[in-house]
């Protein structure tokens, strides 16, 4: 695609995270509101499901199923990005490890080295590389809290998701004055998601707000 081509171009979300729960639903309601959706997560599965769902509601997405943990994919993903589309509209970064609750003495280390790699280390570098991204088009990234920081059994997801969000709140402050980028951070209401279901297993999900409402909640206050 030419330059000339990219001011006539839709306009492109990303969803890291994109196969399920939240991401899911945010990616089909960015579909709805015209937006190209790039999809990545590793669940082919669940990406061809989300496909579906936009292309019957007349949207359109390009699937990455990639790991979000490797670098190298990053960098070529980011690169797509600036050579097909000229910049990026929208980030929403879902993409999450949810380590098993255990007591802080019996966390087991390999699920303490993939949630601070997944939960933080990547959410990182994806800043780095997309932020010029995003500056191209005055675009918006979107985080979201889940503060489980200091609660019983859950030392690695609540610390390295608070880590994750200290993060996007400390890039949120340094652009706050600059124009051409806006950060948002979001809490959202408890969602029957696959993560959820690992924390609560016996609670009844008919009573949380489906991920669909919660996507639209958010998409109407911050788009």
């Amino acid at each position: 695609m030419s330059e000339a081509d990219h001011t006539n171009a839709p306009k492109l979300a990303l969803v890291t995270g994109a196969s399920r729960g939240l991401g899911a639903a945010l990616a089909e309601g960015l579909a709805t509101r015209g937006y190209h959706v790039l999809a990545v997560a590793r669940t082919v599965g669940g990406l061809e499901e989300l496909d579906d769902r936009i292309r019957r509601a007349g949207g359109s997405a390009t699937l990455a199923p990639m790991d979000v943990t490797n670098p190298e994919a990053m960098q070529q993903m980011a690169e797509a990005v600036a050579n097909r589309w000229g910049g990026l509209d929208l980030w929403a970064h879902t993409a999450i490890h949810a380590a098993p609750l255990a007591p802080a003495p019996q966390i087991d280390g390999k699920d303490w080295a993939k949630s601070t790699l997944l939960n933080i280390e990547v959410t990182r570098g994806l800043i780095a590389l997309l932020e010029p991204l995003l500056r191209l088009k005055n675009g918006t990234a979107m985080f979201f809290d889940d503060p489980q920081a200091g609660e019983k059994f859950f030392g690695a997801y609540g610390a390295t998701k608070a880590a994750q969000i200290a993060l996007a709140r400390s890039w949120q402050a340094e652009t706050a004055k600059l124009a051409g980028l806006k950060i948002v951070v979001d809490a959202p209401t408890s969602m029957p998601t696959a993560v959820r279901a690992r924390f609560y297993p016996g609670e009844d999900r008919a009573v949380l707000t489906p991920c669909k409402a919660e996507a639209e909640r958010i998409l109407q206050q911050y788009l």
